[in-house]
């Protein structure tokens, strides 16, 4: 039974995965949530089933290179970042960025309608909920990019789109203060400078607090010991209440959902058995697996035992997004983002990182998460430009021999000035 958890706790990556679905089914109370306001769209359904598919692909790609750490992760921001970038990509480069995110051949329009209508959505379940979801291009005020892709991001992704100087110190402060605003300040930077061959940031930005409908009481919060996989233990707070909560278990595994509000939002915590490598659970997660497994939950009285606890998450995803077939857009001189700049040949995905962060306590959950997709340029591809509209220096001169025959400034216009 549930109660097994106080005695037997396993390593819980599983459970960090905060789900942001509707409850179709089951309702706790007079004000649940039992259905969307509205049929989705068929755009909807599938980026939201596409998105689903990525983020467990994603999720195992993580965990295949920290299997002996926390992962803490947002697919839906990095989707998001993503998917506004992945209208700048053309050719090989947009149909690996379209197979890698779980498109395939789908066309553009369609998954730009598709994440416009559930950022919508989600923003509106449910009024007790704080569910904010940002996005933002921030680009180098002096580099060609085509007026149609900022206007998409605009339009699509409502993203807040501004020129800056890259140059200055304050452009730093500009993009995190939009990062620390977007996720009410629990994530208060992304970047610590500007590389001179950036040229763009595309960033997304989730932010979710929610307050459980079955709250745990804080004088029932006792000290207790987590066990990890090698048998080690540590200490840690053990929240516990007995209500009737959303449950199911099998021979390998129990399973518990928390409500948040109005019941749009829970947490969904996936215990294995004990002796069974939580590692293996997540290696076979699927959209399918996982749609088996909620589709379980049914109310009864649980007496549940959770660990209080709070985590800030890291993640440069290069690796991880070439290893699910993005490779092109990484690739500096081979990546084709011509949809982007007329400079689209030469330009690259330079980076990829996510920040996550997420306190989960007796009253409800807390979590944030930005994503920054970084396009660079080579120092060859570069194209100044050269305004001369302000008072200079010039000069006349012999080139091999260094002779300076004319030198002088201009500050004004003169009267027969051309």
């Amino acid at each position: 039974m549930i109660g097994k958890i106080s005695s037997g706790s396993r390593p819980f990556i599983c459970w960090l995965l905060l789900v942001v679905a509707a409850c179709a089914s089951d309702p706790v109370g007079p004000s649940t949530l039992t259905a969307l306001p509205r049929p989705l769209t068929d755009a909807e359904r599938f980026v939201g089933s596409s998105g689903n598919r990525f983020s467990f692909h994603l999720l195992r790609q993580i965990n295949l290179a920290q299997r002996d750490s926390n992962v803490f992760i947002s697919p839906l921001s990095a989707s998001m970042a993503l998917g506004m970038t992945q209208n700048g990509a053309a050719g090989a480069t947009a149909d690996e960025m379209r197979s890698a995110l779980g498109f395939g051949d789908a066309s553009q329009q369609s998954i730009n309608e598709g994440y416009r209508g559930l950022i919508g959505l989600l923003r509106g379940l449910d009024r007790g909920t704080d569910l904010r979801v940002a996005n933002s291009i921030f680009y180098r005020d002096d580099f060609p990019f085509e007026q149609s892709f900022l206007e998409t991001g605009r339009t699509w992704f409502g993203a807040e789109v501004k020129g800056l100087d890259f140059t200055a110190p304050g452009s730093v402060t500009t993009i995190n203060d939009w990062v620390s605003r977007s996720t009410n300040a629990k994530i208060p930077a992304i970047i610590e400078s500007i590389d001179p061959l950036d040229v763009m940031y595309l960033m997304n930005a989730v932010y979710f607090k929610g307050s459980w409908r079955s709250r745990f009481d804080p004088n029932e919060t006792a000290n207790a010991q987590f066990r990890r996989a090698d048998g080690t233990a540590e200490p840690m707070k053990l929240m516990h209440q007995t209500a009737m909560l959303r449950y199911f278990e099998t021979p390998e595994m129990q399973g518990v959902e928390l409500l948040y509000g109005n019941g749009a939002f829970a947490m969904t915590v996936i215990l294995p058995t004990a002796g069974r490598d939580v590692n293996e659970v997540v290696g076979s997660l699927t959209e399918t697996s996982w749609a088996e497994w909620t589709a379980r939950f049914a109310e009864r009285e649980v007496e549940l035992y959770l660990p209080k606890l709070k985590l800030a998450y890291e993640r440069p995803m290069n690796d991880d997004l070439k290893a699910l077939g993005m490779r092109l857009a990484f690739r500096d001189g081979e990546a084709d983002f011509t949809g982007l700049s007329p400079l689209g040949r030469e330009l690259f995905i330079s980076k990829v990182k996510q920040k996550t962060f997420v306190d989960i306590h007796e009253e409800g959950t807390e979590a944030a998460a930005v994503t920054v997709v970084v396009v660079g340029t080579t120092s060859m591809s570069v194209t100044p430009i050269m305004r001369v509209d302000r008072p200079f220096l010039f000069a006349i001169r012999e080139r091999f021999s260094g002779t300076i025959l004319f030198v002088g400034k201009i500050v004004r216009m003169p009267a027969t000035g051309g």
